[in-house]
């Protein structure tokens, strides 16, 4: 196991309906953002895709950053980790964060691209910052989107953290569980069986809707329900 890296493969463990560990990394945030982490994100986004079948990906997050994090980071980098988090947040899987103890930088930005998240009761989330302030990424975008300009503003310009009850309260988790091993066991077995072909349209078509005019978004939900029309006659044919 290599310590420079910001993301680690896990190990499944117990008889739990886990999602494989092949599709199961672990995102350190107190690692400044690194190719390393760019790299396992998007090999982890690599084997989803060549799955060919239903996956669950999950996400380990914990982790915060020293302030001095940005001076080892280029521009170029931190748009390649974008497009990671945007590919993983179009994947054609569900994704669940699990995060516990304090948890910022990439971690934090990483839960945010993902479907479910569960916090541990000792979860403290922090919007990626350096000692001139909150760092201006995506993470300020997708935090805003999800649960609005008012709730987002402490964090946001101030940088103070969020605890686990104000972030379920926010509904930026859904839900705090002190046994998160657990809790992720029944997120998978709920998740997993239920979520059909087709997830990462519907997440695109979701995200789009505080951002696209109504007239602007039809083409695409009716392409989308096209595509559903098309692929029941196919099923249920003997």
């Amino acid at each position: 196991m290599t310590e420079q890296r910001g993301i680690e493969k896990l190990n499944p463990t117990g008889n739990s309906p886990r999602a494989a560990e092949d599709f199961t990394i672990r995102i350190d945030g107190s690692r400044p953002l690194s190719a390393a982490t760019v790299a396992e994100l998007t090999a982890l986004a690599d084997r989803v895709e060549d799955s060919g079948a239903p996956q669950v990906a999950v996400l380990h997050v914990n982790g915060a950053p020293e302030e001095s994090w940005t001076h080892e980071v280029s521009l170029p980098l931190v748009n390649k980790w974008e497009r990671a988090l945007r590919r993983l947040e179009r994947l054609d899987a569900a994704t669940i964060a699990v995060a516990t103890g304090d948890c910022g930088g990439v971690a934090f930005e990483a839960l945010l691209a993902t479907d479910y998240r569960i916090a541990g009761g000792d979860v403290r989330l922090t919007v990626p910052s350096d000692a001139s302030g909150v760092w201006p990424g995506m993470a300020v975008y997708r935090l805003a989107n999800q649960i609005g300009v008012g709730p987002t503003r402490r964090a946001v310009l101030f940088g103070l953290p969020l605890t686990a009850s104000e972030a379920l309260g926010l509904r930026l988790v859904d839900e705090v569980a002190d046994d998160t091993d657990t809790a992720l066991a029944k997120a998978v077995s709920l998740l997993g069986p239920s979520m059909g072909q087709g997830l990462g349209v519907r997440r695109q078509l979701m995200l789009d809707a505080t951002t696209t005019r109504f007239e602007d978004a039809l083409g695409s939900h009716l392409a989308a329900c096209d595509r559903v029309l098309r692929r029941v006659p196919a099923e249920v044919a003997p």
